[in-house]
């Protein structure tokens, strides 16, 4: 999503172009985790949700807006313990959203990788895969394989979550 001819804080016509650097780093990070990992293939649905998740987790994380290569590898702590199961990812997101939301605002400048960020985050909502139940306890001694076992219906962050979690053990 590219921008031209945005009004400038001084009232005037602006044809630079905003770029959302930011976000298509956070993906390329999040990409470049998961397909070390090689946990999906990069076509799936479960990929894409994967990436979106932990490029949400990057891109949210980032705080200073000083993401480099040289930070990566000393924010990987960080994303794992934001992407851990017990804890309110969920919740976590939705109040950076909004606090970078608000920020937009107050500086009334276009925000391009707030917007990318939040159709990701749309997505991930909105779309529901067809997933192993991660919340089912098999009963018995029963060993369920890769295709057997609870299915459930559940939005795609819910499994893009655990599988970016997986990815940066990994790497």
């Amino acid at each position: 999503m590219l921008h031209r001819g945005h009004e400038s804080m001084d009232g005037t016509d602006d044809d630079e172009l905003a770029v959302p650097m930011a976000w298509l780093y956070a993906e390329y990070i999040a990409d470049e985790l998961l397909r070390t990992g090689d946990l999906m293939p990069p076509t799936s649905f479960e990929f894409r949700a994967g990436r979106d998740a932990l490029a949400l987790t990057v891109f949210l994380s980032d705080t200073d807006g000083e993401l480099s290569c040289i930070r990566v590898v000393s924010q990987l702590e960080t994303w794992l313990s934001l992407t851990q199961y017990d804890q309110p990812w969920r919740d976590w997101v939705h109040e950076r959203l909004a606090e970078l939301t608000a920020e937009a605002a107050r500086s009334a400048a276009p925000a391009p990788d707030l917007a990318l960020a939040r159709d990701a985050w749309h997505w991930l909502e909105e779309t529901e895969l067809l997933a192993p139940d991660l919340d089912a306890v098999p009963g018995g001694a029963t060993v369920f394989g890769e295709d057997d076992g609870p299915k459930v219906w559940t939005p795609a962050w819910r499994l893009g979550l655990p599988l970016g979690h997986l990815a940066i053990h990994l790497f």
